[in-house]
This record gives structure tokens, sequence and C-alpha cells, in this order.
């Protein structure tokens, strides 16, 4: 019973730090959180060790880690998002004539939890339960443009992070900070050849109910069918899917 009282304060801040849109301070998660400074400094420390928050000591702030946010996205890897999503999918196979799947965070990569395979197209190597590194894919990189910056520094904090494939892709922090405000700006993840030579992907991010994306859907193609000026076409049906799981996740659009 003494464990009790301690994982409710943990609830608390974890619960707290995702509401916020950015690293918050030591002293403001002890008032938001009704905790002596004391109490908050111990807890986020032992919070640290596991991953759930991290320390940023440049901005004297904490924020939420890599396993709360693999916490946060298990209900998307389980069955309930392969249910809601899959007609959907199906429509989107339909619509654009070229295979879709469904990916979720895992650390640095993505994990795929659905694929509905276009007719007659070639077998790709997004099988369900393949994991590919996330900087790589149009799913992971829609997946890592929502997150917070803090985030995304330690998923990312050097060059040894970096998995190459193809000898192509971001391979450095700064490379992947380019791509993924490229992705922002745009609206839409891209990538050609970084996972395999030849076929391109274009994808959208899903999310919950704070706006932070669960999962990534994408549709691959091959790179010569459609030329570079008419991708924004094709993503335009995919963004449409995203946008139509997020509202059944009854998830908040960004």
């Amino acid at each position: 019973m003494s464990q009790v009282p301690a994982a409710t304060r943990a609830l608390r801040v974890l619960r707290y730090l995702a509401t916020q849109p950015g690293p918050v301070p030591l002293d403001r998660i002890a008032r938001a959180c009704a905790l002596p400074r004391s109490t908050a400094y111990h807890l986020l420390g032992a919070m640290a060790e596991e991953g759930f928050v991290v320390h940023l000591a440049e901005d004297r702030c904490f924020g939420l880690g890599v396993a709360a946010f693999e916490v946060g996205s298990g209900y998307a890897r389980q069955e309930p998002l392969a249910r809601l999503s899959r007609r959907l999918m199906a429509e989107l196979v339909d619509r654009t004539g070229h295979s879709a799947h469904l990916a979720v965070p895992h650390g640095r990569d993505v994990l795929y939890v659905v694929e509905e395979r276009a007719p007659g197209r070639p077998p790709l190597v997004t099988d369900v339960g393949v994991r590919l590194p996330a900087h790589l894919t149009a799913s992971g990189r829609a997946l890592l443009a929502g997150l917070p910056a803090a985030q995304v520094r330690a998923l990312y904090p050097d060059r040894a992070a970096f998995v190459d494939r193809h000898g192509v892709g971001p391979a450095t922090p700064s490379a992947l900070r380019t791509v993924l405000a490229e992705t922002r700006q745009r609206g839409w993840a891209v990538e050609e050849g970084e996972v395999t030579p030849g076929l391109a992907s274009v994808a959208a991010a899903v999310l919950d109910h704070n706006a932070l994306p669960v999962a990534g859907l994408a549709v691959t193609f091959p790179a010569d069918e459609v030329a570079p000026d008419a991708r924004a076409a094709l993503a335009s049906h995919v963004r449409r899917a995203a946008s139509a799981l997020t509202h059944r996740l009854h998830g908040r659009p960004a």
C-alpha cells in the first residue's frame, strides 16, 4: 500500500506533462501537481531513470520521455486500432490503387500493424510485425514531425542514433530537423528509395486526444509511376484517411 501514493503522484505528473506544449520547470510541475518541491525533485529523478521523463539540464526543465510515449501509444498498437483503421485503409487502396499500411512508434523504429495490399502490386517490406527505422520511413517522419522537439532530441541525441539502409536519408540530428521542418511545412511526409530502392511513400499522422501522433498512415508506390509534382494529390487522400481515423479514435486535430 505504501507504493500507491507514489504511483498516484507519478501518474499525476505524467498527465500534467502530457497536456503541456513543451518541457516544464520543476517548480511549475510541483505547483500544478500539488507536490512539495523536494518530493517532485526526487520523483522526477526516479521517473527519468526509467525513461518516463527527460531532464533538459540546459533549460532546467522536464519533458516526457520515450517510455511515456511508448506507453501512451500502447493502445494504438493493439487490436482496436487495427479494427478501426482497416475499412478506411481498404477505401484508401481503392481510391489510389496503391498499397497502404499503418505503423505505430516503437522507440526509434516504427512497427507496422496493418497492411492493405493493392491487387497486382509487388510485396513490400512493411509486413505486419516488421520494424523499420522511423527517420527513414514516411510513416515515421509523419510521427516524428508531430512530437515536441525535446522528445525528438531524446530519441536522436547524436549521429550514433541513426541507422543506415541504402546510404540515403538523414544521418545527423541537424539533417533530421531539416527533414521534419519540411514535413511540417508541407503537411505530410515523404520518402523515396530510403527504405526500398525504386519505391516511394507518402504519409500522414493519426493523432490522439492531445493532438499528439499515435500512428502513421502511408501509401507506397513505384517512384517512377507518380511524378514528384503529382504526389501532393496522392498525399491528400492519405491525409483525409488519417483525419478520419483520428476522428474515430476521438483524437484532436493539430
